[in-house]
């Protein structure tokens, strides 16, 4: 069974820092892309992060140079650095992994979803 365990979420004040991780199981790790998406209150959800199997990363333009996607293949986990917090990422985010690793991974539709953890940005 795939499980993905999203964690690390908490409340940060603006300019901090949280590190979210994605521990999984049941898969072929090094085989997967894994992404972070994220959903704010009365908003779409959106891709914030993801990385393939070969460690190609991609970001939305609002998190660059503020957020590191990172994988380690022998923890079966993928860790989301946040740094330089903002209000606007406040967010309940998600990690999501999908067979097709290889593929440019903002495109994937993401087959396999864990439950989401709370980011929330004071001023």
């Amino acid at each position: 069974e795939v499980q993905l365990q999203a964690s690390g979420g908490g409340l940060v004040q603006t300019g901090g820092s949280l590190r979210l991780s994605c521990a999984t199981s049941g898969f072929v790790f090094d085989d997967y892309a894994i992404a972070w998406y994220r959903q704010a209150p009365g908003k779409e959800r959106e891709v914030v992060s993801c990385i393939n199997n070969a460690d190609a990363t991609h970001y939305i333009d609002s998190v660059k140079g503020r957020f590191t996607i990172s994988r380690v293949n022998a923890r079966n986990t993928v860790y989301l650095q946040m740094n330089s917090l903002k209000t606007d990422d406040t967010a309940v985010y998600y990690c999501a992994a999908d067979r097709a690793g290889g593929s440019y991974c903002p495109f994937i539709p993401y087959e396999h979803w864990g439950q989401g953890t709370q980011v929330t940005v004071s001023s």
